[in-house]
C-alpha cells in the first residue's frame, strides 16, 4: 500500500500532529527523547484544528481506489470531521473533567516515558521543567472559555482539583514533609524522581524538576478551587445537541438515542435474570448482595496486598495468552508481551489499558488504580483482566501495530474509536464465557456484573443528558426524570459495583458524554455482525476466521465496522 494517496495522507497528518502534540508521540512511541508538551493555549487548539480542516480538505479532492483505501479513508474523515465538530463547540476550552481530559494527560505521559538511561531520565527531567507552562496554556484557554462563557460544569472541576491537588502535594494526607514520606506516599513526581539513582548534577536536575512540576500542579489545584469554580456551570447534563457529537465521537455512528436507552433497560433486564440463575449455583436462595457476600469472604478467591494482586494479573495475562494463541488467536511473538501495572494514586478508578509503542520498545501495559485498598477480591477481576489484555485491548491493538503492509501509520497508531475498541474488549469477555474460560460460576458472575454495568452505563449516560424519564414500571424512580442525585442510588443498587466506583463512575459519565454507552453499544454490533456472518456461511462459518478478518481491518467506526464485516 505504499503508493496509495489516501495513505499517504493519513501519515502526512500523523507526522504534523505528532509535532503539534507531542503528547501523542510519547503515546504512539513516535521519534525518541520527546520532551516538551502541545501548545495548549487556544492558539495551539486552532492549530491543531486547521490541519484536521486541511487534511479532510485533501481527502474530499482523493477518492479512493481500493477497498483498503476507503476504509482508511472512513477513519479519517469521521475522526477528523467529529474533532472539527468538537472544536466549534468549544469543548477545548472546558477541558475538564474526572477521565480523559489534558490536565490529566500532561501528567500521565510520564508513564509512558522510557527510563532505561541517563538519557532518558535528562528527557524526564526536561519534560517535568516544562509542566508550569503547559498548566499556564491550559488555564489561558479555560480563561478564554469562560470569557465566552462555556465553562465546564462544578462536579467535574472539583474532581480535577482533587486531582491536581493528589499530584500536587497539597492534599490533607501529604501534609507531611516530602524527606519523611515512603516513595508510595510521595507526590507523584517525587516519587518518581526517587527512581533515579545515578549522576549527581543529573539526580538534582530531576529532582528539581520534580519540585517545579509538583509544585505547579498543586497552583493549578489552587486556580481551579478559588478561581474557576466559583464560575463554573451548576449544570451537568450537556444537551441533545453536545451529546449527539459526543456519542458519535465515541462510537463512530450516528444513533436513534431513545432506541439505545430503551434497549439498555431490556438488556438490563436480561442480565439481571441471568444472574440470578448463577447466583442460585453459587448460594442457593441466596440474594446478588449475600452472594457477594460470600465471594468475598472466602479466601480463595482474594489476593491481599499490591504486589500480590500484580503478580495474580501477569500470571493471568500470561497463561491466557499462551491458551489462547494458536488455537483461537494467532498471536504474533512481539505481541505476546503485556505487563500488568499498578496505577499511580490520584487518578479515576477504572482499570485501563495502555498500548505498545509503534517499534515494541514499550509494551501494552494493564494499570489497575488499587484506590488505597489491600485487598483484592477476584471473583470480578478475571473477567475485567480479559477485558485490558488478551483477547481484549491488547490483542487488539498489538495485533494492529504489526500490519505495516496493510494498514497507514494513522490506522495503525491514530485510530482509536471507543465504540470499536471497548465493543470490542466487552464482547471479548463474553467470548471467553463462551470458550469455557469462565465455567466458575465466580467468574461468570462477575462477567455478568460487569456487563450490568455497562448496561447501566446505557441508561443513565443518555438519561442524564438528555434528560429523559425513566419509564413508569420502575419501582422508586419511574416518572423520575434522570438527574445525578437519583442516578447514583441506581447505580450502586444495579451495577454490582461498589458505592465508592460508583460515585466515580457517575461523575465519569457526566464528564464524559457518550463515551460510557461505547462499551454495550459495541459489543452490540459486534454481536451483530458476527450473527449476520454465522447465518450467511452456515456449517462452514469460522470463528478464528472472523476474528481474524474483523480485527485486522484495524480501529473503524461502528458504521463502517457493520458495513466491512457484511463483505466477511
Amino acid at each position: 500500500m505504499t503508493n496509495s494517496a489516501v495513505y499517504a495522507i493519513g501519515d502526512a497528518y500523523l507526522d504534523a500532529y505528532v509535532v503539534l502534540d507531542p503528547i501523542a508521540a510519547t503515546d504512539m512511541g513516535v521519534g525518541s527523547h520527546v520532551d516538551t508538551f502541545p501548545d495548549l493555549t487556544p492558539n495551539g487548539h486552532a492549530a491543531r484544528n486547521d490541519l484536521a480542516r486541511a487534511t479532510l480538505h485533501e481527502l474530499a479532492a482523493t477518492p479512493p481506489t481500493t477497498d483498503r483505501d476507503r476504509v482508511a479513508a472512513d477513519l479519517m474523515n469521521d475522526r477528523l470531521q467529529v474533532s472539527v465538530d468538537q472544536f466549534e463547540l468549544g469543548e477545548h476550552l472546558r477541558d475538564l473533567r474526572t477521565l480523559g481530559c489534558t490536565m490529566q494527560e500532561v501528567r500521565g505521559v510520564f508513564d509512558l516515558m522510557p527510563y532505561e538511561d541517563n538519557d532518558d531520565w535528562a528527557c524526564v527531567a526536561r519534560r517535568m521543567h516544562a509542566v508550569p507552562a503547559a498548566l499556564r496554556g491550559l488555564r489561558a484557554s479555560l480563561e478564554h472559555g469562560r470569557s465566552l462563557g462555556i465553562v465546564a460544569a462544578q462536579r467535574q472541576v472539583r474532581v480535577c482539583a482533587q486531582q491536581a491537588a493528589t499530584w500536587g502535594g497539597t492534599t490533607p494526607s501529604s501534609t507531611q514533609s516530602t524527606s519523611s514520606r515512603t516513595d508510595t506516599s510521595a507526590p507523584f513526581f517525587h516519587a518518581l524522581a526517587a527512581k533515579f539513582n545515578g549522576d549527581k548534577a543529573l539526580q538534582a536536575d530531576i529532582a528539581e524538576g520534580a519540585r517545579i512540576a509538583t509544585h505547579a500542579f498543586g497552583e493549578f489545584a489552587a486556580y481551579l478551587t478559588n478561581e474557576y469554580l466559583p464560575g463554573a456551570t451548576d449544570r451537568d447534563a450537556v444537551g441533545r445537541d453536545r451529546y449527539g457529537v459526543a456519542a458519535r465521537a465515541a462510537n463512530g455512528i450516528e444513533l436513534d438515542l431513545e432506541e439505545t436507552y430503551e434497549w439498555g433497560w431490556d438488556e438490563l433486564h436480561r442480565i439481571e435474570s441471568h444472574m440470578h440463575i448463577v447466583c442460585e449455583r453459587i448460594v442457593a436462595g441466596g440474594s446478588f448482595a449475600e452472594v457477594v457476600d460470600h465471594l468475598e469472604r472466602d479466601p480463595s478467591q482474594v489476593v491481599v496486598g499490591e504486589g500480590e494482586l500484580q503478580r495474580w494479573l501477569q500470571d493471568l495475562i500470561d497463561r491466557t495468552t499462551d491458551e489462547l494463541n494458536g488455537t483461537h488467536f494467532d498471536i504474533a511473538p512481539i505481541a505476546r508481551t503485556c505487563e500488568a501495572m499498578i496505577a499511580p494514586p490520584g487518578g479515576a478508578a477504572a482499570m485501563y489499558y495502555t498500548p505498545p509503542s509503534e517499534d515494541f520498545s514499550r509494551p501494552g501495559r494493564t494499570w489497575y488504580p488499587t484506590q488505597g485498598a489491600t485487598r483484592f477480591p477476584t471473583w470480578k477481576e478475571v473477567s475485567i483482566c480479559y477485558h485490558e489484555a488478551v483477547p481484549g485491548h491488547h490483542l487488539q491493538l498489538a495485533q494492529v501495530r504489526l500490519l505495516a503492509d496493510e494498514l497507514s501509520r494513522y490506522q495503525r497508531l491514530m485510530g482509536w474509536v471507543s465504540g470499536h475498541g471497548e465493543g470490542w474488549a466487552l464482547y471479548a469477555e463474553r467470548l471467553m464465557g463462551e470458550l469455557g474460560y469462565l465455567d466458575n460460576p465466580a467468574h461468570e458472575l462477575g462477567m455478568l456484573a460487569a456487563q450490568a454495568m455497562r448496561a447501566v452505563r446505557v441508561i443513565v449516560d443518555i438519561g442524564m443528558h438528555l434528560e429523559l424519564k425513566v419509564p413508569d414500571r420502575e419501582p422508586g424512580i419511574g416518572g423520575m426524570v434522570w438527574n445525578a442525585e437519583i442516578a447514583l442510588p441506581f447505580v450502586i443498587e444495579r451495577s454490582c459495583f461498589p458505592e465508592s466506583w460508583m460515585r466515580s463512575e457517575v461523575d465519569r459519565y457526566l464528564g464524559l458524554p457518550g463515551q460510557a454507552i461505547s462499551y454495550k453499544v459495541g459489543e452490540r454490533v459486534w454481536l451483530r455482525a458476527r450473527d449476520d456472518a454465522k447465518r450467511r456461511h452456515g456449517a462452514s462459518f469460522d470463528l478464528k476466521a472472523w476474528h481474524a478478518f474483523a480485527l485486522n481491518l484495524g480501529a473503524v467506526g461502528l458504521s463502517t465496522l457493520e458495513a466491512e464485516l457484511a463483505r466477511f
